[in-house]
């Protein structure tokens, strides 16, 4: 039987192994924002890290894993926003505040953070292999909130319409808002733009509704 005395150790490991994962991504990300995706090594990932070659394939296959891994992270947070949403919310108001949650974690926090998101941003908009992977990650996205929206609107997700048409809308007013405030280094807010970009949408959103 497996005794009390066993936890501590476990949530240890369990703390030190997500801590050598942040550090990993953090450090993977900013030096391929700073010096370019092909320009940088795993060997110098490791080494600003502070781990072995080795340990960083414990943790990832590769550097283009660091920023898929980083991505699908993000698209649990817009899931979980979307899913603590009022019920009888509007569409466009419960997709609104979902989508928003990746945006205000690039601007929420000192301006070393923003940079540094900005940076991560731009990477991944301007490097052709990275961004396949970003839309990818959007179309799982799509599917996950589609359902979602169903699931709360009682539609069936396999044949109504109307779910992955929401989802997209949201996730294509997410982009464009991403997409305006990397081109604008940062000088556009980015929760500004999506609103500009919802107000656009959500009557088409909330059409159900009337």
């Amino acid at each position: 039987m497996t005794t009390d005395a066993t936890t501590p150790a476990v949530s240890l490991a369990e703390r030190k192994r997500l801590l050598v994962a942040t550090e990993l991504t953090e450090s993977a990300l900013q030096l391929l924002a700073l010096k370019g995706f092909d320009a940088v090594t795993v060997d110098e990932i490791a080494t600003d890290a502070g781990v072995s070659k080795r340990t960083f394939f414990r943790y990832f296959a590769s550097k283009e894993d660091v920023v898929v891994q980083f991505l699908s992270g993000m698209g649990a947070d817009i899931h979980a926003a979307l899913a603590g949403r009022p019920a009888d919310e509007p569409p466009s108001a419960s997709l609104r505040h979902a989508v928003a949650v990746p945006l205000a974690a690039c601007t929420d926090r000192h301006a070393d953070h923003a940079a540094r998101a900005l940076r991560v941003v731009q990477l991944i908009l301007r490097t052709p292999a990275l961004l396949a992977r970003f839309l990818e990650r959007q179309a799982d996205w799509r599917e996950t909130l589609a359902a979602e929206l169903a699931g709360r609107r009682g539609l069936d997700p396999a044949g109504d319409l109307y779910p992955r048409l929401a989802a997209g809308t949201a996730l294509v007013a997410f982009h464009t808002a991403l997409q305006c405030w990397a081109d604008s280094d940062a000088a556009e807010d980015p929760l500004e733009l999506l609103d500009r970009a919802f107000a656009v949408v959500a009557p088409a959103l909330d059409a159900q509704d009337r």
